[in-house]
């Protein structure tokens, strides 16, 4: 890992195929594994955000609530320079979206669903004047 712990930012998803989604984030967003203690636990890492994807196994996931598994609010957040290139690479890799694109005064964004439905915002900021 090239960040230290103290500087990076911890997220937690929930996944129903911890394999599945390191694949998805390593070939599709540029994250790198950190550990992966395949089924139950892995992490993986792009710049500053450390993305913890817990499998049913893990104990992350068994202290989840029962009301708090339903994906979809949360997101993470994820900064691209060409949102329409990006777009048609992910679409031409067969991903799913869950939204349009949306424009609006601070830039555009487009919502894709991994694996486990959990949301990723792919955004571009709008240019500043």
């Amino acid at each position: 890992m090239t960040e230290t712990a103290d500087n990076l930012v911890s997220v937690r998803y929930i996944v129903d195929d911890v394999q599945a989604a390191i694949d998805f984030y390593t070939t599709h967003l540029g994250f790198t594994v950190n550990t992966a203690h395949v089924p139950a636990f892995a992490d993986v890492t792009r710049g500053p955000l450390r993305l913890l994807l817990s499998g049913a196994q893990s104990s992350g996931a068994r202290a989840t609530p029962p009301d708090a598994k339903e994906p979809g609010r949360n997101r993470i957040h994820l900064i691209v320079g060409d949102l329409d290139a990006e777009i048609e690479r992910l679409r031409a890799a067969g991903l799913t979206f869950r939204s349009d694109l949306v424009s609006g005064p601070g830039g555009r964004q487009i919502l894709l669903a991994d694996p486990s439905g959990n949301l990723v915002e792919l955004f571009a900021p709008a240019a500043r004047s």
